[in-house]
């Protein structure tokens, strides 16, 4: 099995466009400093990439996966503690599904 010349172009210009993004990002903000709307919308990112993946899957779950994610939801704003969170929205999952 041989590698085409077009094909590896490809991978190491992916790699080259990936690093250069990641580098990009952390270059300029050793220089600059953002201001405070950028900090806090940089400090909320996980949480919302979170939920962009969680949603469709609670979606296309029906009613038991959004009300497993509702509980899910109220154990993490109550407790605080992820790991609990995730056990009580499986486990409400595992019941309402007959567990």
């Amino acid at each position: 099995m041989t590698l085409r010349w077009e094909v590896l172009a490809a991978i190491l210009g992916m790699v080259a466009a990936t690093f250069l993004c990641r580098a990009g990002g952390y270059a300029i903000l050793r220089v600059t400093r953002p201001p405070p709307f950028i900090q806090a919308m940089l400090q909320h990112l996980p949480g919302a990439i979170f939920v962009a993946f969680l949603a469709p899957a609670l979606a296309q779950g029906g009613w038991q996966s959004c009300v497993a994610g509702g509980v899910a939801l109220l154990v993490q704003a109550r407790l605080g503690r992820m790991a609990v969170s995730i056990l009580a929205g499986v486990g409400v999952l595992w019941l309402l599904r007959g567990g």
